[in-house]
């Protein structure tokens, strides 16, 4: 019986091709060491945690698991702690993997990216890839659907945080990248703020209020 397609299957790879071709612009090359608009994280950092996404789905979509299955992305945001953490400090992230990542350069993101989306679409495109995916860092598994999504999330905020920070334009997204994100960010603040607050930010200027989903 052959495996079940998920929507997912198709869109992110095109996400992950996108981030790639943001993470290759020189700009970024030419920013590397300067400060992102993300605090306490430089602008390489921040590109080698973009092109991480395809890093982590290439390891781990063929990764088989015992981990307890969540029923949805939106529990996996529900309950992953740095979401209720709030901003990292600076030691934490200094001590995370992404300058330690860009410490190797540009070069070195840009292979290991590029290799990690070739080894992403052959997993998708040939039914190697699990149905189920671990997040060991979690404690937990997704449904691929699910599991991708949450990549894609990362891809789509986090070029803008790179666009933005190095002066570029943030790319655009098509409609099978951008709507499953789009969807999840309103889902989890309704969550985190309640309809009202969430009604009011996209319908009333006079009554906006931060609904950030995170």
């Amino acid at each position: 019986m052959p495996r079940p397609v998920d929507a997912l299957d198709s869109a992110f790879p095109v996400a992950a091709s996108i981030a790639l071709d943001l993470i290759r612009r020189p700009e970024v090359s030419d920013q590397w060491s300067s400060p992102s608009a993300l605090p306490h994280l430089s602008v390489g950092a921040l590109a080698c945690h973009l092109g991480r996404q395809a890093v982590r789905a290439a390891e781990l979509l063929p990764t088989a698991t015992d981990l307890p299955l969540l029923e949805s992305a939106d529990d996996h945001y529900e309950r992953a702690a740095w979401v209720t953490a709030g901003p990292p400090d600076e030691n934490s992230v200094a001590a995370g993997p992404d300058e330690a990542e860009a410490a190797q350069g540009p070069a070195d993101l840009h292979a290991r990216s590029a290799v990690a989306l070739e080894e992403v679409g052959d997993l998708l495109s040939r039914g190697a890839a699990r149905d189920i995916v671990p997040i060991p860092w979690q404690g937990w598994s997704l449904r691929r659907g699910d599991f991708l999504l949450t990549r894609q999330l990362e891809i789509v905020v986090h070029a803008d945080d790179l666009a933005v920070s190095v002066g570029v334009p943030t790319p655009a997204f098509p409609a099978e990248v951008f709507d499953p994100v789009r969807d999840l960010l309103v889902r989890l603040a309704v969550r985190r703020h309640g309809q009202s607050a969430v009604i009011s930010a996209l319908s009333r200027s006079e009554r906006r209020r931060d609904i950030s989903a995170f």
